[in-house]
């Protein structure tokens, strides 16, 4: 554990570029504007000085140290550092001792544990009885979900903020800002295209840490000039992230193109031309959490009822990726893609879908069947809301003929089963239930007119 002064501003040059340019203040804090920026929760609760023990999850190198100890210098508070890795339950209850004596005279004392997930359940524990009396602001950051790896006793006294991986316009600005800042770059003269940069931005996926970090190893290789300048080559920014620039704007035509190239090959049943487009997207930069909500929507909409664990693999490969991120992902949505691939397909249940928006949307007043109305009133029983409802588990079969849908639209059919896969059983179990339920309304309408007679 370190207590630290956060009032001694001189730079330590040899330090890695990440750490000397560390912002100071909010205002040169760089991403979580849904937290930080004006007006938002966590920047309020600052503003006000009405801080209280918080947990930042989010992914590595988004500044979840560097917004503690802004906050512990915006608060006036004594803070420390703490390792989850080399502190014990007697470092842990010696600091707690320090911070009540200090809360005794009127001092706040911050606590920030970083990767807070690694303290197990009686290191967790020792926490809670200072949390509780105020001895300390608990501020815990993590890369694991909160739910699963804190206690919910400790956990249920924190205020959770997600903070998020950093844009490529935040990488951006945090890259230029080390180019001029004198505790960065600032004091050399440093020759860089903007595409080099944009591609360290693109390569570092959100994590300023690993940004600053290539920059500065990219420079420290630079080609020196006779005028003492650095020039940054293209083969030397290859040489420090270790692969070509494939560089590509994820908001232009190409990112368009290649999502689509990707999903044309799933629908096609080709799995080698998914797996490439797949790499020519990751290679080149692009949200490996973006394929994998492409993936996602691919499940249901090309292969749906003919194998619905397609959607439970895409789903998982989504849950894979934010776990791991890249280039540890890859090889998730690589098994993804290959089953989506070379599952059955359907759209049965797109095009069902359109069909029922078109009439949706023709008809947004049409007056749900009083029988399938929630008749929870005296009023609305009286309304004749929920007359005539059949509920199925009272049958044998747990079918009825109750109509469901508007009178206007009788007969109406959206879901058309395919015979693929899967869905060859749900299209032969479907012709099953609405020929049993044309039976069931024949005989009741025969009832009926016995009963007149």
């Amino acid at each position: 554990m370190e207590q630290l002064s956060l009032f001694d501003r001189e730079v330590n040059l040899n330090a890695p570029l990440a750490s000397r340019l560390r912002p100071q203040t909010i205002d040169d804090y760089i991403g979580q504007e849904h937290l930080v920026g004006k007006g938002k929760v966590l920047r309020r609760m600052l503003d006000k000085d009405m801080i209280s023990s918080m947990i930042f999850w989010g992914p590595p190198g988004v500044g979840k140290t560097t917004l503690a100890r802004i906050i512990a210098h915006m608060t006036r508070a004594s803070f420390i550092d703490f390792s989850a890795v080399t502190s014990g339950i007697k470092e842990i209850k010696d600091v707690m001792k320090h911070a009540e004596n200090d809360r005794m005279m009127g001092l706040k004392t911050i606590v920030f544990v970083d990767e807070i997930h690694r303290f197990n359940k009686a290191q967790q524990d020792a926490f809670l009885p200072y949390v509780e009396k105020g001895s300390i602001i608990l501020i815990g950051a993590t890369t694991e979900n909160p739910s699963f790896e804190i206690n919910s006793a400790l956990l249920s006294r924190c205020k959770v903020f997600v903070l998020q991986a950093l844009t490529e316009l935040d990488m951006m600005k945090l890259l230029q800002n080390a180019l001029t800042d004198k505790r960065g770059l600032g004091n050399q003269t440093i020759n860089i295209e903007e595409r080099l940069l944009k591609a360290i931005a693109v390569f570092s996926n959100g994590d300023a840490r690993t940004a600053l970090n290539t920059l500065d190893m990219a420079v420290l290789n630079g080609q020196i000039e006779t005028d003492g300048s650095i020039t940054v080559l293209e083969e030397v920014l290859e040489q420090c992230i270790g692969r070509k620039i494939l560089l590509y704007d994820r908001d232009g035509e190409e990112h368009y193109n290649l999502i689509s190239a990707l999903h044309k090959s799933m629908r096609n049943s080709d799995p080698d031309a998914a797996i490439y487009w797949l790499a020519r997207m990751l290679e080149a930069g692009e949200d490996p959490l973006y394929v994998a909500r492409r993936l996602i929507r691919f499940a249901s909409e090309d292969v749906g009822m003919a194998d619905s664990r397609a959607l439970q693999v895409a789903v998982a490969a989504y849950q894979a990726c934010h776990f791991n991120g890249m280039p540890e992902c890859n090889v998730n949505l690589t098994h993804a893609v290959v089953y989506l691939s070379m599952a059955p397909k359907s759209n049965a249940l797109y095009t069902g879908y359109v069909r029922a928006k078109e009439d949706a949307g023709k008809m947004l007043t049409e007056p749900v069947p009083l029988q399938i109305r929630n008749g929870v009133t005296s009023l609305m029983q009286e309304l004749h809301y929920g007359e005539g409802y059949q509920y199925a588990h009272d049958t044998e079969d747990k079918l009825t003929d109750m109509k469901c849908l508007p009178d206007s639209l009788e007969g109406r059919e959206y879901y058309m089963p395919t015979v693929q896969g899967e869905e060859a059983a749900v299209k032969k179990k479907l012709e099953q239930v609405k020929e049993y339920k044309k039976k069931l309304h024949s005989q009741s309408v025969l009832e009926r007119h016995i009963g007149s007679l």
